[in-house]
């Protein structure tokens, strides 16, 4: 995001210089569609921190853990986080450009939350490219799964991805704002294409493929609630969360804030999607939908297998 930086960074050096009066209706013709998209996005906010903490309740109090309820839990933390840090900064932007208040410690809040949704939003996409890739691996190798799968695989994999999206911003922060020799446009624009390539085009890809396998296949298999929940939750991912990556991509290029906040309400949007994935996929039944979100969770994250596949001796050795 080095050129949203740079961007504020100017504002911010000029508030250190001599006031100019600006008129307040002035801030609000300059700033009207960009509030229309602040607003817009406020209210999916509040509706999936709503979604995503009904899932953290669920899923860390309420059910016991399984490899997959360990995925989504963490999904969910993330996505709560996001679009927390993503509604307090939308609100400031919101209420600055309706009052005219550009101070400094609204500049400097202004780099601490860019740097922690930044955060946010890779370890959202990192989480949900992990999951996807197991469930992949779980229809591929139901034997191996069943029989072979290290026991605490989903837990240790949670944490590097956090560490590795903790190590990402760290690396972006440092060369944005230090004078160092790392380039911060190249940095931001390498992290950016390997979100893409790794962690957007790559699960997008396979899922739909695997996907395709499935149902057109000369053995068509039955799809689980779970695969089909990860799957959607795969497609919106790479239709709202990619976006922003883009401008991430595009930032040091080609600034504009119009785009950005499009990119933010495209990324509540995806943020906010997945607890009513998981609750149509689940209550869904006989293409009618029944049950509470309990329930429907229960019935995506704690699906049995199709097959009835058991370990033999030779294969847990």
């Amino acid at each position: 995001m080095d050129g949203v930086w740079r961007h504020e960074n100017l504002q911010l050096k000029s508030h250190l210089q001599p006031h100019v009066a600006v008129n307040q209706s002035q801030c609000i013709t300059q700033n009207h569609s960009m509030l229309i998209i602040s607003g817009v996005c406020i209210c999916i906010c509040m509706c999936g921190l709503v979604g995503n903490v009904v899932v953290v309740w669920f899923l860390g109090f309420q059910m016991k853990k399984s490899p997959f309820t360990v995925y989504v839990l963490n999904l969910a933390i993330a996505d709560f986080s996001l679009l927390l840090f993503l509604l307090v900064k939308l609100t400031l932007h919101f209420i600055s450009a309706v009052y005219c208040i550009f101070s400094f410690q609204y500049r400097l809040t202004n780099y601490i939350l860019m740097d922690l949704f930044l955060f946010w939003y890779f370890a959202s996409m990192y989480l949900l490219t992990a999951m996807s890739l197991e469930r992949c691996l779980s229809v591929l190798f139901p034997i191996w799964y069943r029989c072979h799968r290290p026991k605490h695989l989903s837990g240790i994999t949670c944490g590097v991805l956090w560490a590795l999206a903790g190590l990402f911003v760290s690396l972006v922060f440092i060369s944005c704002y230090f004078p160092l020799h790392i380039s911060c446009e190249r940095l931001v624009q390498g992290v950016s294409i390997v979100n893409f390539l790794i962690f957007s085009l790559f699960p997008f890809l396979s899922n739909l493929s695997l996907f395709i396998k499935l149902q057109c296949g000369s053995q068509r298999r039955h799809l689980g609630k779970l695969y089909i929940a990860v799957l959607l939750s795969v497609i919106f991912l790479f239709l709202f969360g990619f976006p922003f990556s883009v401008v991430v991509f595009l930032d040091p290029i080609y600034l504009n804030l119009f785009y950005l906040h499009i990119s933010y309400l495209l990324a509540s949007m995806n943020s906010s999607i997945n607890p009513v994935i998981y609750f149509l996929v689940g209550s869904c039944r006989q293409r009618r939908f029944q049950g509470s979100m309990k329930v429907a969770l229960r019935r995506v994250v704690f699906e049995e297998p199709e097959d009835n596949t058991t370990c033999s001796p030779r294969d847990s050795g």
